[in-house]
């Protein structure tokens, strides 16, 4: 299994105007590969490998000497980003999905990481070594368990970060008897419905800040291009959006990791978010809700605790009637409440296309995973009410007028 552990640095001046220049002579290296790349097959008609340019390299350290100030598995993981960036195009061509979108050369400041791919780092009595650099102050907050693969010092905004990729092998006993379920659906005014009625509420974060950064980036535009002003404008900016996505992920890690804690398995729909922020008039609010991370964070909590997390199809989760299956015809996004003609049930849109999800994914695991046995469907209201699990940072949990069905 493979983990990655994210810790702040805390580098001298000395040592950030080389990490600096590091970050710039990769930015150069990369876009001279491309510019080789493109030189080589307009003059031959192939394409240059990745070997061919790693030949390339060993020839042009000799000849450039300030190559050698820099480590070099950090210049050959220059060649490997190049050679992805290659085949993500090449892989986005041939699926004719939208742009393929040509590799591009990177500005001044567009290269913000550098990775130690094997070797030349090491953590020693809490700080980190790093080979042609020095020994970097260190914030480690917890534990590594594992093997370290891999060392990516990133520069976020004026922040320096080191994320470390781990290989650990951990036994991980699967909980295959499931007393406690619960589906969830992702929306746009409520961040979540869950199938036992209650409710999170939508934090709308961006939408929140939006007037503070709407005049944030006024100023930034009416800075004079090159100026020194216009550089503290676009970092107040940038600060702005990190502090606004932070505070999305430390609400979907809270939730999350509380959901995994209480329940054995949690379904939720396989949404295409791709096609639907296609939409123009929804697409910054998804955006904003963040369902595609938050779907990732419950997905990978669950595998570390042995908990199931499954995704179901979406189709008819809200207009299917999760009693007696009638589905209801030419339900629009503006019907939020309706009524079955069939079992005469009130259902809220939201809780009802949930409760569907749960259902839907209790039939996937007896279908495909007959090693699991079903117990009785769990509850919410045990987290709600306890204080071990109050979240500040989370909206109150609205609990709307129960419907009448079957548990």
């Amino acid at each position: 299994m493979i983990k990655t552990y994210k810790f702040r640095l805390y580098p001298t001046r000395k040592q950030i105007e080389k990490l600096d220049w590091m970050l710039d002579i990769c930015r150069i290296l990369y876009n001279s590969c491309l510019a080789d790349r493109n030189r080589h097959y307009k003059e031959t008609g192939k394409g240059l490998s990745r070997m061919d340019q790693q030949k390339i390299l060993v020839q042009d350290k000799k000849n450039i000497t300030y190559l050698t100030g820099i480590h070099s598995q950090v210049l050959q993981d220059v060649l490997f980003r190049v050679e992805k960036a290659y085949k993500a195009f090449f892989r986005r061509l041939k699926s004719k999905d939208g742009k393929a979108g040509y590799p591009r050369f990177k500005n001044y400041g567009r290269y913000d990481s550098i990775t130690y791919t094997q070797s030349g780092f090491s953590i020693i009595d809490g700080k980190l070594k790093l080979s042609k650099l020095g020994t970097i102050k260190l914030k480690q907050h917890r534990n590594i368990n594992g093997i370290i693969k891999t060392c990516n010092i990133k520069k976020e905004i004026d922040k320096w970060y080191v994320c470390l990729s781990v290989e650990y092998n951990k036994v991980i006993q699967k909980q295959t008897n499931i007393n406690k379920h619960i589906g969830i659906d992702a929306g746009i005014k409520s961040f979540v419905c869950f199938s036992n009625d209650n409710i999170i509420n939508n934090p709308k974060y961006l939408i929140k800040s939006e007037e503070e950064l709407i005049k944030k980036q006024r100023r930034l535009s009416n800075k004079k291009k090159g100026s020194n002003n216009r550089k503290k404008a676009k970092v107040s900016v940038s600060k702005f959006h990190k502090r606004i996505s932070n505070q999305r992920k430390d609400f979907q890690h809270k939730l999350s990791r509380k959901l995994v804690d209480n329940y054995d398995a949690i379904g939720a729909e396989d949404l295409s978010i791709k096609n639907m922020v296609k939409n123009h008039n929804l697409a910054k609010s998804i955006n904003d809700a963040g369902w595609g991370q938050f779907i990732s964070y419950i997905a990978y909590k669950a595998e570390e605790a042995g908990k199931l997390f499954m995704k179901v199809n979406p189709k008819g989760t809200s207009k299917d009637c999760h009693i007696c299956g009638y589905n209801c015809p030419d339900m629009t996004l503006s019907i939020r409440q309706w009524t079955c003609p069939v079992c005469h049930t009130v259902h809220n849109r939201d809780i009802n296309a949930a409760c569907n999800v749960d259902r839907r994914m209790l039939e996937k695991i007896r279908q495909e995973l007959p090693e699991y046995t079903l117990g009785e469907t769990g509850s919410m209201d045990d987290i709600i009410s306890s204080n071990a699990y109050a979240l500040k940072s989370i909206p109150s949990l609205n609990q709307e007028s129960s419907s009448v069905r079957a548990r």
